[in-house]
């Protein structure tokens, strides 16, 4: 059970590592901290799991990190990049975007436990998770490395603007499609290896173009996983109502009554 664990403290260090580069005028080597602290609080539950590891300890681990690598570290890394020139707004929306994260947590733990949550909604976040979160409300800082605009009054308050709208997105009950039960077609297994493989290659030889697409390509992905959900929770619901509506057909076995 150590490992996990290890995995786990590590990943807030970096992530607070990020928050000293941050304040030390190392921005790009701030926000790829922050990211590989996403990543590495990504894998220590599934190493968990693989290992058979998991315990009660390690879960609360897990739970605090996530407050840590994804709500405090993005909007402490953001503040000092470019919210603070928005003065005490950009104060505001870093401290909602932090205290979203801890609340969206906190739901996800809850139904997490629902044992009456119907199993066709496990399929599905109840908003966005905290880890797009992290990456959502660091687009400004993507778009800045690549030239995109410069960093003044104005796009400091146009980014808090975007980052109380990450936070709404987290605590929202945007339904978000999770992929944990994605089937993948035999004959689509080489090309989508091809393509996973392209892009690792993109985002390693051009990072901030890369997030900048996948963030852009996120948002458009969420009113798609919306509709989705209510074709999903239509069918679930007409299921439903077949099953209530159909009568029950008496036995013809001896013993029983008609």
């Amino acid at each position: 059970m150590v490992l996990p664990n290890m995995v786990t403290v590590l990943s807030i260090c970096v992530g607070l590592s990020g928050i000293r580069f941050a304040f030390e005028g190392r921005f790009a080597t701030a926000v790829v901290m922050v990211l590989f602290a996403a990543f590495l609080d990504g894998i220590d539950g599934r190493l968990a799991r693989m290992m058979k590891a998991t315990s009660r300890f390690g879960a609360q681990m897990d739970s605090l990190a996530d407050i840590v690598n994804f709500g405090v570290a993005p909007a402490l890394v953001l503040y000092a990049f470019l919210l603070d020139r928005a003065g005490s707004f950009g104060w505001i929306a870093a401290l909602l975007f932090a205290v979203a994260c801890g609340l969206r947590l906190a739901r996800f733990n809850v139904l997490d436990e629902d044992a009456e949550r119907p199993p066709w909604q496990g399929e599905y976040f109840v908003g966005v998770p905290a880890p797009a979160g992290a990456v959502l409300v660091m687009l400004p800082c993507y778009l800045a490395f690549i030239g995109v605009y410069q960093a003044d009054r104005v796009s400091a308050l146009v980014a808090s603007g975007f980052s109380v709208l990450s936070a709404f997105l987290m605590v929202s009950r945007i339904p978000v499609y999770s992929g944990k039960k994605l089937k993948i077609r035999r004959d689509l297994a080489l090309p989508l290896i091809l393509a996973v493989a392209l892009l690792v290659l993109l985002f390693f030889n051009y990072p901030w173009h890369t997030l900048s697409v996948g963030v852009v390509g996120y948002l458009i992905f969420l009113p798609f996983s919306v509709l989705a959900y209510a074709k999903r929770s239509t069918i679930e619901e007409a299921k439903l109502a077949e099953v209530a509506v159909t009568p029950s057909v008496p036995s013809d076995e001896p013993g029983q009554e008609l």
